[in-house]
């Protein structure tokens, strides 16, 4: 008798896609890493009971100097007072995607909104800079909101001065298959597609 696997069944083939989608977050490269060297064997080795999973705890360090790209440059005195501070194990269910009344039926100006936000929880550039090295930890619901619509989630908790001395703000947003950064300033208006990333209070 032959050690090779084969499926016995194409019921089988569709049981394990059925499975990648009810967990969610496969996709073509994912099941390519899972086939490369021994990593099936590890998992063979878990559902045996001869391994175990042991969940990653990632602390982001919210003091930390973020990204700057050339041209660039973040100002102490420009920075919002209610910025979270210190680390952080990272936690989406501990985020809240934050919409401002003004932005939920209508536009804000960002230096309105900036006044909005003052005293609030945001989030800093340093977690964009985290998700974007690690996008398996990014909710799959960030991508759009209830009507379909791109979300452009923005990190108040560094504001750049751009090389005009115009303040700005970095977002992350899904385009073209993947996690990508960009810029909105605050002369700008921002609507219900343009929330902003807090540490929830529960």
């Amino acid at each position: 008798m032959s050690d090779r696997f084969t499926f016995n069944s194409a019921g089988q083939v569709h049981e394990l896609e059925l499975a990648m989608d009810r967990v969610g977050g496969w996709g073509a490269a994912l099941v390519k890493v899972l086939c490369m060297g021994n990593n099936l064997g590890l998992v063979r080795d878990v559902l045996l009971g001869h391994a175990e999973i042991r969940l990653v705890s990632h602390v982001i360090n919210y003091d930390a100097i973020p990204f700057v790209p050339d041209g660039y440059k973040v100002r102490p005195e420009d920075q919002l007072s209610g910025a979270v501070r210190g680390q952080l194990v990272w936690d989406p269910a501990k985020v809240q995607l934050f919409l401002s009344d003004r932005q939920k039926v209508g536009t804000i100006s960002g230096h309105e909104l900036r006044k909005e936000l003052t005293d609030k929880p945001v989030l800093n550039a340093n977690v964009l800079d985290y998700l974007l090295a690690h996008t398996g930890s990014i909710p799959e619901e960030w991508k759009q909101d209830e009507q379909g619509r791109t979300r452009y989630i923005f990190f108040w908790g560094t504001i750049y001065r751009d090389s005009d001395g115009d303040p700005c703000v970095r977002s992350l947003y899904w385009c073209d298959g993947r996690w990508q950064w960009g810029w909105y300033w605050l002369e700008f208006v921002w609507g219900v597609q343009n929330p902003a990333a807090l540490l929830a209070s529960f």
